[in-house]
């Protein structure tokens, strides 16, 4: 093990929709056109992934980020204005982490795990195909579904990670993996990662049984509270998060021993994305810092001028993040050298959403932004009522999000549908 220390819409191509569904993700990952064929970024030669389709296991529709490596890139382009059709009632809590983020489901429906406890199915017309209630804490879940086979996998604060039946919402088991389970799942084939806190400043990583809920493994040196969900890379055999001590921890997947840590010298909340080998970590040091995957060795590091805890995109050798300092930053992959930022009215702690041309960033301001991707420039922003920090999906005619509920107030924070003006 070596040990790093700090000091540096409507249009999707191949397939979001409903038809795109079957057998393996197609909201994919880093694709085989994801930097064309590993040509060099500002002189900076970055190795080419596979895609994560090719990695996922067969039945897997989606999960959060958009794929193992929490790529968080959808293969899609959303319209120059956009309406909202309708708004559900989702968050109600004021726990001040982000909350959980709408879930694409075979049939077009959109899962929501919220707040309150429960999970939602809703339809594209807003009514409510089911709600089912899986934890009674008052923090309920954070975290988003992974959806394979027909099953929901979610995390909830009070340590139970649950299997919810997609068609039903019918509850098919609970297991409780310690004092909470915060992060969003990752499911690979039949297994789930996920990150797992303790009431003391400690915390772990179980792999489990995704058809039973058997815990098959768990890390037996404690990290500090990790919030961060797994991201695995099965091309260089590793699994990863991050933690609240700072650090940034691997695993080999095929073994399941420590490979290595990194110290980013601040918490590290939100999901670390990783492409072509780099892993991009978010850190309450005010800095995003480059990872070699394979060993731990520090590539670069950014400074903002606030804490980062926003979930970063990765597509096209560019890393696209938020920070409490308000502005969204485009990153080169390859040098980390700013290519461009985008001020909004408020922390940006949410996860950014790339597609093929714009990015998604919600901000504490109330708005969503979809910027282009080129520039930075404002195609466009909406305004709901609550700070906004789930993860934007993109589907074949729409966007959603959903947002915290409003401070001091006794309204929902709302999952909302976008769509273009017709």
């Amino acid at each position: 093990m070596t040990e790093r220390t700090r000091r540096d819409w409507l249009r999707v191509a191949g397939g979001v929709g409903v038809a795109g569904l079957a057998g393996c993700s197609a909201l994919g990952g880093d694709s085989p056109t994801d930097g064309g064929d590993g040509s060099d970024f500002d002189g900076v030669d970055l190795p080419l992934d596979l895609d994560d389709r090719a990695q996922s296991p067969e039945g897997l529709t989606s999960q959060f980020r958009q794929g193992l490596r929490n790529h968080g890139h959808i293969d899609a382009t959303i319209p120059e204005t956009v309406e909202v059709e309708w708004a559900v009632p989702a968050n109600r809590g004021d726990h001040t982490a982000s909350k959980g983020s709408p879930m694409l489901t075979p049939t077009g429906d959109v899962l929501i795990a919220d707040d309150t406890g429960r999970v939602q199915s809703i339809a594209t017309d807003g009514t409510t195909n089911w709600s089912t209630s899986i934890s009674d804490d008052d923090r309920g879940s954070h975290g988003t579904p992974a959806v394979a086979d027909g099953t929901a996998y979610v995390g909830t604060y009070d340590g139970v990670v649950s299997a919810v039946s997609v068609a039903d919402g019918e509850i098919e088991w609970q297991t409780e993996v310690g004092d909470a389970a915060a992060a969003s799942p990752t499911y690979h084939e039949g297994r789930l990662y996920v990150a797992v806190e303790y009431a003391t400043p400690s915390g772990t990583v179980v792999v489990m049984d995704a058809e039973s809920g058997d815990v098959e493994w768990r890390d037996d040196r404690p990290t500090d509270h990790p919030h961060s969900t797994v991201a695995v890379d099965l091309e260089r055999d590793r699994f990863l998060f991050g933690s609240n001590d700072g650090h940034v921890y691997a695993w080999s997947v095929s073994d399941r021993e420590r490979a290595w840590t990194y110290d980013t010298g601040g918490d590290v909340k939100a999901p670390i994305a990783v492409s072509r080998g780099i892993a991009v970590v978010p850190s309450w040091a005010e800095t995003v810092t480059a990872v070699d995957v394979a060993d731990g060795t520090g590539l670069w590091e950014f400074e903002t001028d606030g804490d980062v805890m926003c979930a970063p995109a990765v597509h096209d050798g560019a890393a696209y993040v938020g920070s409490h300092d308000g502005n969204v930053y485009a990153l080169d992959l390859g040098t980390g050298e700013e290519l461009w930022s985008t001020p909004t009215n408020g922390w940006v702690t949410g996860s950014v959403t790339a597609t093929n041309e714009h990015v998604l960033a919600g901000s504490y301001d109330a708005h969503l932004y979809a910027l282009d991707r080129e520039d930075g420039s404002v195609t466009w922003s909406i305004e709901g009522r609550g700070d906004v920090t789930s993860a934007p999906l993109v589907t074949d005619d729409a966007i959603y999000y959903a947002e915290r509920a409003p401070e001091d107030s006794d309204e929902a924070g709302m999952c909302y549908k976008l769509v273009a003006p017709e």
